[in-house]
């Protein structure tokens, strides 16, 4: 389960810290081709979306790498599930109603929710 975890985790990291520093760097225009939701938002709403998905990120790895406080990446893995049950219930509510992505992010944080509580 350990290597499960630091496997299917270390995925979802990294792809929470490529998306939340696009959002906290990139301007509007260069967001909108990946996000079509980016002009429904305010900007300083989706630089801090992409400051939790960066702290988010950084939570699934560090406190279990370190050993402090290791019940954190559950908190963050928690935190994930939400966050894309609203991301999902935001592309519905638009235009572009993919959520796929958001689907299997969501599908991603569960199972990091199921190997976290196995052995942490």
């Amino acid at each position: 389960m350990n290597i499960a975890y630091w496997i299917v985790s270390g995925i979802l990291a990294f792809f929470y810290l490529y998306a939340g520093a696009a959002k906290v760097f990139r301007s509007r225009e260069q967001l909108r081709p990946m996000m079509a939701w980016v002009d429904r938002v305010p900007l300083p709403a989706v630089r801090a979306l992409g400051t939790v998905e960066m702290l988010g990120a950084i939570g699934l790895i560090l406190p279990p790498l370190t050993g402090i406080a290791p019940w954190l990446a559950l908190a963050a893995a928690i935190g994930f599930v939400l966050l894309q049950f609203g991301a999902i219930a935001v592309h519905l509510t638009g235009e572009d109603r993919q959520i796929a992505l958001n689907v299997g992010l969501l599908a991603t944080a569960a199972v990091i929710i199921w190997l976290a509580t196995t052995w942490l």
